[in-house]
């Protein structure tokens, strides 16, 4: 059974990791079950970039394989902002309401209630020398007023249009189906099946 370590604290991405590969011969181990490792700078200007650059970093630092992702949500009338910097949107110590609060706020400068935008991942895979990546995307609409409770980040105020809710509405299941991790994380799976083959 192959150990990877899940290059992430936050349990709602480890959860998701892990339902994802429940079919794989894997074992994964959150980045928590380490102790105090230092977090790399994510100098990165992709995703792509910055989930490589935090797979090769975590892995020498827990010699294991590692699997990280860099994900984030561009708004079409932000420019594609936030893009890469959506987990500090709001500056380097924010959290996730601080994010959506300026996000919002960027939004009502502009006038807008509502734009088109879309969620964005990139996982990588990183074991010695050998790596791999998968991305994936999830279009939908910001609005400016939350609804639901679940999820975290973005989630409340990014809704999907065909299923009538935002992402904090969707169970676990429906969530999978059609986010951005959710089809990176597909890919991947297939990608790490025939690595470990």
């Amino acid at each position: 059974m192959k150990k990877i370590v899940i290059a992430t604290k936050n349990q709602g991405k480890v959860r998701e990791m892990i339902h994802a590969f429940a079919e794989l011969d894997v074992e994964l181990i959150s980045l928590a079950e380490f102790g105090d490792i230092p977090e790399p700078v994510e100098d990165g200007t992709t995703f792509a970039a910055n989930a490589l650059l935090k797979a090769h970093f975590y892995a020498k630092q827990t010699n294991c394989a590692c699997l990280a992702d860099d994900s984030g949500l561009e708004v079409d009338a932000l420019g594609g902002a936030p893009g890469v910097y959506s987990a500090r949107f709001a500056g380097e110590a924010a959290d996730d309401a601080a994010n959506n609060a300026k996000m919002v706020r960027e939004l009502a400068k502009l006038g807008r209630e509502e734009s088109p935008a879309r969620y964005r991942c990139v996982l990588a895979f990183v074991d010695g020398a050998a790596e791999l990546l998968a991305d994936g995307s999830c279009e939908g609409v910001i609005r400016c007023y939350p609804a639901g409770s679940d999820g975290f980040g973005y989630d409340p105020y990014f809704y999907s249009p065909p299923l009538l809710k935002t992402m904090a509405e969707l169970t676990i299941e429906e969530k999978n189906v059609i986010s951005h991790r959710g089809t990176a994380l597909r890919s991947m799976a297939e990608k790490l099946a025939g690595y470990l083959a």
